[in-house]
């Protein structure tokens, strides 16, 4: 079960498609306040090839998160061949 105050992790393939998800995210979802984007470098790897990039999304304060909202994520993330994930 998702808290309403948990921390979503929208894992992308590369910067374009982190920031194109957090450009996205701000113009459907103003409620969510300022998304973070972060490279996240993969356990014992060095290549820069084979980073990941995060967008951070802080919970709603007012509802928190709903099944609709997670539903869109997942969607907007998988069109960019990304993944969601609690955090």
């Amino acid at each position: 079960m998702i808290e309403n105050n948990d921390r979503q992790l929208l894992v992308l393939p590369d910067r374009d498609a982190a920031e194109e998800v957090a450009e996205e995210l701000s113009a459907r979802w103003p409620e969510l306040g300022d998304v973070e984007v972060v490279r996240d470098s993969l356990a014992g790897e060095d290549d820069a090839e084979d980073a990941q990039w995060l967008v951070v999304v802080e919970a709603p304060e007012d509802e928190g998160w709903t099944p609709r909202l997670l539903t869109e994520l997942d969607q907007l993330v998988a069109e960019q061949d990304g993944w969601r994930e609690q955090g």
